[in-house]
């Protein structure tokens, strides 16, 4: 294993969303990350299917252990594999691994310098705690998802990106580190309570800091990074493709313009709200006239703060994409690569992903489980 984690034990508690995709974090970064997954039944209709093919691209990087913890002889393994391990992660409802007889009193019992970490997305406590939810939701309760979208409709749902993975799985992420350097010095773990909701409010910070101080209006679409300034939006152009604009600062705005060849006088206006409805529909008829690989030929790689709004059978392609190596390709399926570079011990994908329980064996042996034991869990 290569990474700046290398060394690291984790161990992951299959889930679903922002448990996967932290556990995919950490495995790049050269964690050895062992999944504990379900043993799949024989006849056992799967309601996610991709889940354990090439294509579950969240799995990537890590080994798969099949354990069925209803069977007091699985407990025992994991708890087994617990003292080895630097951290569990876990992404079940409140109390689940507790009924388990797997939370982190027990745990830590067995490993005091195990870090714990937990991801839902209310919280372990408060009136929402047990109720189920999905991203949406999370960030809807941190006044996030209010503040995005047109402003003639309800807010419209932006992708699971910013609850699940960037409010959910990044902070948990983040925890876990913060928390084995920490382990370092203490020699104690510690349980991380990382929350959806809790992790979407905090991606507000600024939004939060812009509103107490005048500068956001709760109206959408009447701020300046909502879509409510005509520099700061996409457009459609002339072939029904679209195109991003950020002219922000004055001389970035003043290109644009000129790029455009608008010579209106009332474009002098930039920070004028209540002149920006009226500028946003001139500007987007000056839009609309071309393709947008002519508005790309015009305005890619300036000052303007431009780019394509690519889908995503096209971002792979692009030449900026391409030297950076952005994307990467496992098992034939086309994903995004690590995140972020280190220049010295650099983020990979050490395996494609794996099959429910397909290391079983090898990882207990790997782990030093007891062979009795092991027979116990593998027959």
């Amino acid at each position: 294993m290569s990474g700046p984690l290398s060394g690291i034990r984790i161990i992951e508690m299959v889930g679903l969303g922002p448990c996967p995709f932290a556990g995919m974090m950490l495995a790049d970064m050269g964690a050895e990350v062992i999944r504990i997954d379900r043993p799949v039944r024989p006849g056992e209709n799967n309601p996610f299917p991709m889940l354990g093919t090439a294509c579950d691209v969240m799995a990537r990087g890590r080994r798969s252990l099949a354990l069925d913890l209803k069977q007091p002889e699985s407990v025992q393994v994991l708890l087994e594999l617990v003292t080895k391990a630097d951290a569990l992660i876990e992404g079940f409802r409140p109390g689940v691994m507790e009924r388990l007889g797997l939370g982190p009193d027990v745990c830590q019992q067995h490993n005091p310098r195990l870090v714990y970490g937990r991801i839902t997305g209310w919280g372990q406590d408060g009136p929402l705690a047990q109720a189920a939810g999905h991203d949406l939701n999370y960030i809807a309760l941190s006044g996030m998802l209010h503040a995005m979208g047109r402003p003639d409709g309800p807010p419209p749902p932006p992708l699971n990106l910013v609850g699940d993975f960037g409010g959910g799985a990044m902070m948990l992420a983040f925890g876990v580190v913060c928390a084995l350097l920490e382990a370092r010095q203490s020699g104690k773990g510690q349980v991380i309570d990382a929350a959806m909701v809790d992790g979407t409010a905090l991606l507000g910070a600024m939004l939060y800091g812009f509103r107490a101080y005048g500068a956001w209006h709760d109206q959408r679409g009447a701020n300046l990074l909502d879509g409510g300034a005509h520099f700061y939006d996409t457009y459609t152009c002339a072939d029904g493709k679209f195109i991003s604009v950020g002219a922000i600062e004055p001389q970035f705005y003043a290109l644009l313009l000129k790029s455009a060849g608008v010579t209106d006088p009332a474009f002098q206006q930039q920070m004028s709200v209540a002149a920006w409805p009226e500028l946003k529909q001139k500007l987007g008829a000056i839009f609309a006239s071309r393709s947008r690989a002519e508005w790309c030929a015009i305005m890619e790689g300036t000052d303007i703060c431009f780019a394509p709004v690519l889908d995503m059978g096209e971002a792979p392609s692009h030449p900026h994409n391409q030297q950076r190596r952005n994307f990467t390709e496992v098992a034939g399926v086309v994903q995004p690569a690590p995140a972020p570079r280190f220049s010295r011990t650099p983020a990979q994908i050490s395996r494609p992903p794996a099959k429910p329980g397909e290391q079983s064996a090898e990882i207990l042996r790997d782990w030093g489980i007891p062979a009795a034991l092991a027979v116990a869990v593998l027959r």
